[in-house]
């Protein structure tokens, strides 16, 4: 297997279009399901909700189904990504799905200060006073544009609640 230069590989290319294809292949079903629930044909008064999404999640079963048979019948197991590369994606994945969860509990301003800040220290080694005045002028920056000039409220934490921002 060619790693391209980054480790082992790991996992290779037929791994990755099996998962992907039958992932589709899964949310396309799950689509039908509820289009078909929701009323997938056409009624006296036009199309009903789920008529549009079904054939849409119909095709995308199809062409799932045959990526699927087409990756199942590959012989040549090529590298898809190495482990040194899969490290990277994951290092900025994880951080991120972390950032995502704590948006809901702590608020998107707070949890983006946190982010921002993880970022540069773990990953741009600055110094603490350049972290926290770019990653706490960053939210505040974005609070008074979002909240202030376009009165777009964003999810609030338990720290705007506690300063009465909410």
């Amino acid at each position: 297997m060619n790693d391209g230069g980054e480790g082992r590989p790991a996992f290779g290319q037929k791994s990755a279009e099996v998962v992907v294809a039958a992932l589709f292949l899964l949310l396309g079903a799950i689509v039908v399901w509820d289009s078909v629930r929701l009323g997938a044909r056409w009624g006296a008064d036009g199309p009903q909700a789920g008529y549009f999404p079904f054939y849409i999640a119909v095709l995308m079963c199809i062409a799932s189904a045959v990526n699927l048979v087409l990756a199942l019948l590959k012989k040549e197991q090529r590298a898809f990504v190495g482990t040194g590369q899969l490290k990277l994606v994951l290092s900025v994945l994880i951080p991120s799905v972390v950032y995502v969860a704590l948006v809901a509990w702590l608020g998107i301003y707070v949890a983006s200060a946190i982010f921002v800040a993880f970022f540069m220290r773990w990953l741009g080694k600055y110094m603490w006073w350049k972290v926290a005045a770019v990653s706490i002028g960053n939210s505040v920056v974005f609070f008074l544009i979002f909240e202030m000039w376009f009165k777009v409220p964003l999810p609030k934490g338990v720290l705007e609640r506690l300063l009465g921002l909410d």
